[in-house]
């Protein structure tokens, strides 16, 4: 498995074909204590950047951008009573959708892990 990092700090783990998508662990330090998470509809088409999912925070609410183009395949519906695994598992259990791939080439945009700890930096 491959994964990949977005500027907008959501990570996608690969697959195949299919993409497991999620906030970074920096990400979900950035929104503090997550209250609730708005999570896509299965079978959804989404195009890359499509604001496809909304976190909630003690903080704020938080946009969350598919880094691909594809559908929605499946939702972690654990999140619906357990939306706190965002932050104590963002990179893991904490996922937030999966998407069947729509276009692979569009992975060549994206950061991997020492792009994106360099990226970090940089804030």
């Amino acid at each position: 498995m491959t994964r990949y990092f977005s500027e907008d700090h959501e990570w996608i783990e690969v697959e195949g074909d299919l993409g497991t998508v999620g906030i970074t662990d920096y990400a979900q330090g950035q929104l503090g204590d997550i209250t609730f998470v708005d999570l896509p509809a299965e079978g959804a088409t989404v195009a890359k950047g499509d604001s496809v999912s909304v976190v909630d925070s003690v903080k704020a609410a938080s946009d969350v951008y598919t880094p691909v183009s594809g559908t929605i395949a499946e939702v972690n519906a654990a999140l619906e009573d357990q939306p706190e695994l965002v932050n104590t598992e963002a990179e893991t259990g904490g996922w937030l959708f999966r998407v069947t791939l729509g276009d692979v080439s569009e992975l060549g945009a994206l950061m991997d892990e020492a792009a994106y700890q360099a990226y970090l930096e940089s804030l």
